[in-house]
């Protein structure tokens, strides 16, 4: 008798749940498609990398000294800080905290897909909020989803791909309105906007801001995140985060990162200049857009929004396809950098649309 085969599967959540596949592959052009920082980390963050050891690359990382750092510059307690493989383990980290299944959590979409991923490993509860065409918070709908099954609630501030913002008000509002779940305000893209509710934190229990250092500081590559929250809260957060999440590279240099402001205001400078440079390029070209706190422009380009992208890339630019977003068919999304990055990704829209004979006919939210 032949022994069959067992086919193992993974549990039910992870069966079912959604898939984030990012395209990653051939990113041989300027890179405005993943809103990164298009240049370079503080020159301090160099000079740093240069002076580690190899034996120190032998030695576990500890993060708790880095965290009192980060915790001071935002002029919290130690304890108020986790450091996190960059905001993706956050979000992760958030799931698994405080879900179980059969609990409610909720999201506005569109938005940054990881938080449908880990929120459905947990449970089946995810409710998704659709903004209309303007891309504004639905406040009153998402107030109004709250029920006494909600754990967890996710908005980010800037969003992302609209790059809309949502008011301290409506976000402090939500909170209140569910003092038995968690607000994890998302502020990835704080720097290219300014609004936060991080000096809430103190005064709201059911409060967690995130932080990313792989947008404006430049850190991508070294996954470097960080939530900020109640202390009580963040020692749950703690037992399920695994204590070496962050690694000694990220360690060594986040301090250099968080002391050098006028690196950090010079760029933030440079695409709060550059985003009103595309926006009025684009506007000039016909091209509808949304208002952007963050550092890009997401674009209605229509029904040829594949070819637009693949035409971009031939004229050396790299942009992100956002169609497949719920309310995002026909719109493609650019990152803003650096001025020159900013005139290179304006003459290569320029040269596409004309190539494209495209018209401004063409966009679905005409």
């Amino acid at each position: 008798m032949k022994n069959e085969a067992v086919l193992l599967k993974a549990r039910k959540a992870v069966m079912t749940m959604p898939e984030y596949h990012p395209p990653l592959a051939g990113r041989n052009a300027l890179r405005l498609d993943f809103n990164e920082n298009t240049i370079a980390p503080s020159p301090r963050v160099f000079a740093r990398l240069q002076q580690l050891t190899a034996e120190g690359l032998t030695i576990y990382p500890e993060r708790g000294p880095v965290e009192a750092i980060a915790a001071a510059k935002l002029g919290l307690a130690p304890d108020q800080v986790l450091l996190t493989n960059g905001v993706d383990e956050a979000i992760h980290l958030m799931a698994c905290t405080f879900l179980d299944e059969g609990d409610e959590a909720i999201i506005c979409t569109p938005t940054f897909f990881m938080y449908d991923v880990n929120i459905s490993m947990m449970t089946s509860g995810l409710k998704r909020i659709q903004s209309d065409d303007s891309f504004s918070f639905p406040f009153e709908r998402f107030m109004a989803a709250i029920t006494p099954k909600t754990k967890l609630m996710i908005v980010a501030s800037p969003n992302n791909p609209t790059g809309i913002s949502v008011s301290r008000e409506h976000l402090l509002a939500l909170a209140k309105a569910a003092p038995r779940a968690v607000l994890m305000v998302d502020e990835a893209y704080f720097h290219f906007h300014g609004e936060t509710t991080m000096n809430d934190v103190p005064n709201i229990p059911n409060l967690i801001v995130a932080r990313t250092f792989s947008k404006a500081y430049g850190l991508a590559n070294l996954r470097a995140g960080m939530i900020a929250g109640n202390a009580r809260l963040l020692s749950f957060i703690r037992k399920v985060s695994s204590p070496y999440n962050v690694n000694g590279i990220a360690l060594a240099v986040l301090p250099e990162a968080l002391a050098d402001d006028e690196y950090l205001n010079w760029y933030i400078l440079q695409v709060h200049q550059g985003r009103e440079r595309m926006q009025a390029a684009l506007h000039e070209l016909g091209v509808h857009t949304w208002p952007s706190a963050a550092n890009f422009v997401l674009m209605d380009i229509g029904a040829r929004h594949k070819e637009f992208v693949t035409a971009m890339q031939r004229h050396g630019v790299l942009t992100r396809d956002r169609s497949s977003d719920p309310g995002c068919d026909g719109y493609v999304r650019i990152t803003i950098g650096i001025e020159d990055h900013v005139t290179k990704g304006i003459a290569a829209l320029r040269a596409t649309l004309a190539e494209m004979k495209w018209t401004p006919s063409e966009g679905r939210a005409r």
